[in-house]
């Protein structure tokens, strides 16, 4: 067992699908006594098989009101994911709206913001953390300066939380994926067209851009970035805090 969550409470966002439905699924696997999950989906929040107590709150993460809630329902709490995020839409910095910008950062700064504020505040003695940022806070590409940027603020306050929430005995990681098999894709216009040239196959599309991307020629599925985070969660990851784990199959090289 990666992480013993026996007898524990967990907090998860993004829960209803693809890295943070991985992680509830895993955190019950572990043991977890109870899981409090948030995400905009509530049905498919309610449709996870989770042998465990389970607490829900849908809704937008940039939601004070939301947090509220959460905080309202107290704890202690023993673990987070704070994994929420949109990739938005992709544009140049000198075609991007406002609008996009700001919808971006609402989920994935704001949202990070307000849920790890809601963590720490509930957070026993001795818990841990992890936020989930991108690769892409630390290599550059064309096209997605509000979701790249984010992605590396949501890296930096990771640190600050870690360094904070030292007193504690609190333990704030993050991990950056690369590419990951999730539904994130699913829409972005030239994934979407990626998929048409592949005459519908997505598992086909999704091979044909890691080959594109990654040195080792495929992406992460989310169990295996469950996995991961579930390590940092754990007591093998005592020693490390305020770190960002990049898992890119070396798309940053």
């Amino acid at each position: 067992m990666i992480c013993d969550m026996t007898g524990k409470t967990a907090l998860v966002t993004g829960a209803a699908s693809g890295i943070g439905a991985a992680c509830a699924r895993a955190l019950a696997e572990a043991g977890a006594a109870k899981l409090i999950l948030v995400d905009l989906d509530r049905e498919r929040l309610t449709a996870l098989e989770l042998d465990c107590e389970v607490s829900i709150h849908a809704g937008d993460v940039a939601d004070e009101i939301l947090w509220d809630a959460v905080e309202t329902e107290g704890g202690p709490l023993h673990a987070a994911v704070l994994n929420a995020g949109i990739s938005g839409t992709a544009a140049p910095i000198a075609k991007m709206s406002l609008e996009s910008w700001r919808q971006v950062m609402s989920v994935n700064l704001d949202g990070a913001f307000l849920s790890l504020r809601a963590a720490m505040r509930l957070a026993e003695e001795g818990s841990a953390m992890v936020l989930t940022a991108s690769v892409t806070g630390v290599k550059a590409e064309k096209g997605i300066a509000a979701y790249a940027s984010s992605k590396a603020a949501v890296m930096h306050l990771t640190k600050v939380a870690a360094k904070e929430g030292g007193e504690r005995g609190i333990r704030v990681n993050a991990i950056a994926p690369g590419g990951v098999d999730t539904a994130i894709w699913d829409g972005v216009p030239f994934f979407d067209d990626l998929v048409e040239k592949h005459q519908g196959d997505r598992a086909g599309a999704i091979a044909t851009m890691a080959q594109q991307v990654s040195p080792n020629g495929r992406f992460a599925s989310a169990d295996e970035i469950a996995a991961q985070i579930l390590f940092l969660l754990s007591n093998h990851a005592a020693n490390i805090t305020g770190t960002t784990l990049i898992s890119d199959g070396g798309f940053r090289l």
